[in-house]
């Protein structure tokens, strides 16, 4: 039925041109139309005015429209209460007459019409969280993201209300000195137009004085968007890294959907990235651009954002869409859009040829390594760590080790032992590249999947033992079991020589002569004001068993002062087993709490490639990992 009405519309086009143009003049007559102006950009404000259609489907001019403004954003699964930053909120007719506006919800307005047939809402908003899910305006640029800067209107009855499918249309205002503004929507005149709200939400809006870059990719072009990068930033390697990962990108899936897809790259000293369906927004230092290191995390974040061209934006779990602004949208699918994707990003740049092999099975060891010290992973389920996003994921406490688990990085070893299991299925002729497309093809768009489709693909593309192992994988918690992974690919596992960010803080134990291991507390802790506190207890350890306690401060070992900066080195005088008593300060009270020292656990988690492995394991790897090759040891 759409072919047929394409091609009546290619034969009438040539007599149809003046009602083409008025029915281009209604449909911009229907918008709600947004202006966006910067009066205070140094104070960080920024101030919205919306025209909205109050003329109903039927029943002409509404009595009264209802506003609402999103709690959360579409990518990052908390509501975060966008409406807080909301200063004032005032309406009028046309003529500039008021209008009264009632507050109905913590995100609604309720605003009179006074029977005219549009109503001008101006509203102000503060904007200083610099992140790639909110809005950040200063003197030197703005982004403004969708959810937390544009109210809609509603239509439908009470309890059943949607925003308005109706165009959306912004034009930009930029205070002196700004010299343009840059977003994925298509631009009619001096507006960005976005069809309706769900493409108003997912085009972020960059004002500033930006270096842009241009890079083919296929039949469209890449947008390089950056801020901030000054003389560190390296504009050049940039552009011709992002192009060969678009490429890499591009042939696994087939094709690259966007003919425009624009990179806001901002170097802000920060971090972050968060996909859209036509661009994305990073935040990165312009430091990467100094270390190989850097530069490979760089490269990392922007294909994992690029992947979700795919997988996320348009391949989508079906609970996903259409959105519910105002609330939760639950799936356990989350390992699938998160997971998978950050299996595949390091692996995708490895593949494009722009890191070693050996440096993927590093990044891919840290994974494994931060996944295996994580109690968590015992507890929670990898799908109902996607349910819970909402709760847990954005929430990290001190327990948070101990309770649960992230689908990022399980759901990325989940994601590479079922592409290898794939592999070993089929005899190496099919992996979850074949899987990603297969699924791409029957389930992108407006149709999505759910966690019974994606099984029973995971049988069709492998078997059925596969994908009982998948749902064993997905719906218990547990240990992984590496083992068949390693022999496939030729790889074994070693010890890890540290651990970034955890393990061995001053808490956790020295490294003594290994014929005489130290005592092993097992206690994450820092140093505030020359007070040496507990700053997290994770289940199994000596800390844990002996009952200490996050915020305490330890005072003494056996008691013997202990310096702030010193218990790694008192540690070093205990071997595993021995008892002692450590003198804690807890809310101002002194406490002795006995421990047994531990020994601290080994963490024989770094891939290497197994020098026993043949020539056949030496083929299967090579075509895992593309062109990047691992070197024998």
């Amino acid at each position: 039925m759409r072919r047929v009405l394409t091609i009546l519309t290619v034969l009438l086009a040539a007599t149809a041109g003046a009602e083409e143009t008025a029915m281009s003049e209604a449909a911009k007559a229907e918008a709600i139309a947004y202006t966006v102006r910067f009066p205070d950009a140094a104070q960080h404000r920024v101030e919205v005015e919306a025209r909205v259609p109050a003329a109903g489907t039927d029943t002409g001019v509404a009595d009264h429209l209802t506003l609402m403004m999103a709690v959360w954003t579409p990518g990052s699964y908390l509501v975060r209460e966008f409406s807080r930053q909301v200063e004032t909120l005032a309406a009028a007719d046309p003529e500039g007459r008021p209008l009264d506006v009632e507050k109905s919800a913590k995100n609604r307005w309720r605003v009179a019409t006074g029977g005219a047939a549009a109503v001008v809402v101006r509203y102000r908003l503060y904007c200083r969280e610099l992140s790639v899910r909110t809005n950040f305006v200063d003197a030197g640029f703005a982004l403004l993201n969708g959810a937390p800067t544009f109210v809609t209107r509603l239509d439908g009855a009470p309890g059943a209300e949607a925003p308005a499918r109706v165009p959306h249309r912004v034009r930009v205002e930029l205070p002196p000195g700004w010299s343009q503004t840059v977003s994925a929507l298509p631009r009619d005149g001096d507006a960005f137009v976005a069809a309706d709200y769900d493409a108003l939400v997912d085009s972020p809006i960059y004002a500033g004085n930006p270096r842009v870059d241009r890079v083919p990719v296929g039949d469209g072009e890449l947008v390089l968007v950056h801020e901030g990068g000054g003389e560190v930033w390296d504009y050049e390697r940039a552009a011709r890294d992002a192009a060969a990962v678009a490429a890499t990108e591009s042939a696994l899936w087939g094709g690259f959907p966007p003919r425009r897809y624009v990179v806001f790259n901002l170097i802000t000293e920060s971090g972050g990235g968060l996909e859209h369906k036509h661009s994305t927004v990073l935040m990165t230092s312009r430091f990467k651009a100094r270390t190989e290191e850097g530069w490979r995390d760089w490269l990392a974040l922007l294909a994992h954002e690029m992947f979700h061209v795919w997988n996320g934006k348009r391949l989508r779990p079906r609970a996903l869409g259409p959105f519910d602004y105002e609330s939760e949208n639950y799936t356990r699918s989350l390992w699938f859009v998160e997971g998978v994707t950050s299996y595949y990003d390091d692996l995708l740049v490895a593949r494009a040829g722009l890191g070693e092999g050996d440096d993927y099975l590093r990044r891919v060891s840290k994974v494994i390594d931060d996944v295996q010290t994580t109690p968590g992973r015992l507890l929670q389920a990898l799908d109902d760590a996607s349910f819970d996003a909402w709760i847990k994921l954005y929430r990290r406490d001190e327990n948070t080790p101990n309770q649960a688990v992230s689908y990022y990085r399980k759901g990325q070893l989940v994601a590479w032992l079922l592409d290898v299991r794939l592999r070993r299925a089929s005899g190496g002729r099919r992996s979850l590249d074949d899987l990603l497309r297969a699924a791409y093809g029957r389930w992108s768009g407006d149709h999505g999947y759910t966690p019974q489709d994606l099984l029973a693909l995971v049988a069709e593309i492998g078997d059925a033992d596969v994908a009982a192992w998948l749902d064993r994988a997905l719906t218990h918690g547990g240990e992984l079991d590496f083992a068949p992974a390693l022999e496939w690919l030729g790889l074994r596992f070693t010890e890890m020589e540290d651990k970034d960010g955890g393990g061995k803080g001053a808490a956790g134990g020295g490294e003594a002569a290994e014929e005489e291991p130290a005592g092993w507390l097992g206690a994450d802790s820092e140093v505030r004001k020359g007070r040496l506190l507990v700053t997290g207890v994770r289940r199994g350890t000596p800390a844990f068993d002996a009952g200490l306690n996050v915020d305490d401060e330890i005072l003494a070992l056996d008691d013997f002062r202990v310096p702030p900066d010193g218990l790694e080195e008192r540690l070093k005088q205990y071997r595993p087993g021995a008892a002692a008593e450590l003198l804690v300060a807890r809310r101002g009270r002194l406490l002795r709490l006995p421990v047994t020292l531990g020994e601290e656990p080994s963490r024989p988690w770094k891939l290497e490639v197994d020098p026993e492995a043949g020539d056949e394991a030496a083929a299967r790897r090579a075509a895992w990992l593309g062109a990047a090759g691992v070197r024998k040891p």
